[in-house]
């Protein structure tokens, strides 16, 4: 598991691109039959990707890095799959997981097996972890279960639809929040106007793109703004004092995942365009 330390937003603003990259940036998430996972210090929340094509994935890791004797002892996971069909062995219950579906797993389980159901349509499992005080039962939903909501215009090139699986209103967290957010065709623009959320962090994870497509994420204070080029599949870490947005060569899907000191999903400091530069 890669380590990824806390920045301050004064000392980003010197970051160049590589440096950039290298703070925020998570280039692989799946690699066939293996765990990739990144911990970042922005509220301590692990970002990864389990892909098993051959084999079963286990959910393990270092652990004097987490300081437990399982992974979830003190964490919870939320998993979302972006690929083919596949299961989630949970303490020896399974759960099938289709394309766009997410499984919530709560603190205090022991063992989680990530499976493919066919090795020639792999399932492709996104997952973010964040420490939990509470314990919260194993739970599914779907895309078409998901509490949905349409925003944005075409007017403004951000038609987009909003899903929301592990919220206030949905399935159940200790602090986790997760949802998926998918721009219809002729729509690049995702999270403008910006905002910032000072109370929990973000990361996003950008899919659902062609090989020669990218979001040109944007982040930093509103007035200090940087970019980093996002390619299929990949994942950003925006720090509580960032804002988080995109612009897209073509529409895309990206999920969310948040964690901090609440869980409702409109908590945010919204940011005027005439703050932006």
């Amino acid at each position: 598991m890669e380590r990824r330390y806390a920045s301050h937003p004064h000392e980003v603003k010197q970051f160049d691109t590589d440096r950039l990259r290298k703070e925020f940036h998570i280039p692989t998430l799946f690699t066939p039959d293996r765990l990739e996972l990144v911990l970042t210090h922005e509220d301590r929340l692990i970002i990864g990707g389990a892909a098993p094509v051959k084999q079963e994935v286990k959910l393990e890791t270092d652990l004097k890095e987490l300081g437990v004797a399982y992974f979830l002892e003190r964490r919870e996971l939320g998993a979302i799959n972006v690929g083919g069909p596949g299961t989630i062995v949970v303490d020896g219950t399974e759960y099938e997981l289709n394309n766009k579906d997410c499984l919530y797993v709560g603190k205090g389980t022991r063992e989680v097996i990530f499976r493919s159901k066919e090795a020639s349509k792999p399932a492709k499992f996104y997952l973010n972890s964040a420490p939990a005080h509470q314990e919260f039962p194993t739970a599914k939903t779907t895309l078409a279960e998901a509490e949905s909501g349409a925003l944005g215009s075409i007017e403004n090139s951000n038609d987009r639809t909003i899903h929301r699986f592990i919220h206030e209103n949905g399935l159940q967290s200790s602090q986790l929040v997760m949802g998926m957010t998918q721009l219809k065709t002729g729509n690049m623009w995702n999270t403008m106007p910006a905002h910032v959320h000072p109370r929990r962090m973000e990361a996003y994870m950008y899919f659902d793109l062609a090989d020669d497509a990218v979001v040109f994420h944007l982040m930093g204070e509103p007035s200090e703004t940087r970019h980093i080029v996002m390619r299929n599949e990949q994942a950003v870490i925006s720090p509580s004092w960032s804002i988080h947005s995109g612009v897209g060569t073509s529409n895309y899907t990206f999920i969310w995942g948040m964690a901090g000191d609440n869980k409702a999903y409109a908590d945010m400091d919204a940011v005027p365009m005439k703050d932006l530069k």
